[in-house]
């Protein structure tokens, strides 16, 4: 399932915050842990990538859209699961935005603090509506 894809895209998104990008065995790992068959293991890693690539863009227009404080002090969970819903909005035509926002919230809501889930809604919708 997407899903799952989704959840191991943000374990390593996540990860990479506290000590640079995970590499092949390590993303390997979650994938196994993820118990990701190889199509679901290659949407991962499309999602990865497409924020790796465009993170300093994604950052931009999350700093942009979080006005009350600054992007650094937002929530390394919640950052992790903007960025990737922020990639799949802008770089993956065929995942419909409230897609993207729906599982967004629900990773918000399992990995994040209480208010994590109306934060990340707000400001996707901000995105998905501008």
């Amino acid at each position: 399932m997407r899903s799952d894809a989704r959840e191991a895209a943000f374990k390593i998104l996540f990860a990479d915050q506290f000590g640079g990008e995970g590499d092949r065995a390590f993303r390997a790992h979650v994938y196994r842990q993820e118990k990701l068959n190889e199509e679901e293991a290659a949407f991962a890693e499309k999602l990865v990538a497409a924020v790796r690539t465009h993170k300093e863009e994604l950052l931009s227009e999350l700093g942009a859209r979080v006005t009350r404080f600054a992007e650094y002090r937002i929530y390394p969970a919640d950052k992790a699961v903007l960025l990737l819903a922020m990639a799949e909005i802008r770089f993956f035509d065929d995942i419909p935005p409230v897609v993207s926002v729906s599982e967004a919230t629900a990773l918000a809501r399992k990995y994040s603090t209480e208010k994590s889930t109306d934060f990340v809604n707000g400001v996707l919708g901000g995105i998905i509506n501008s």
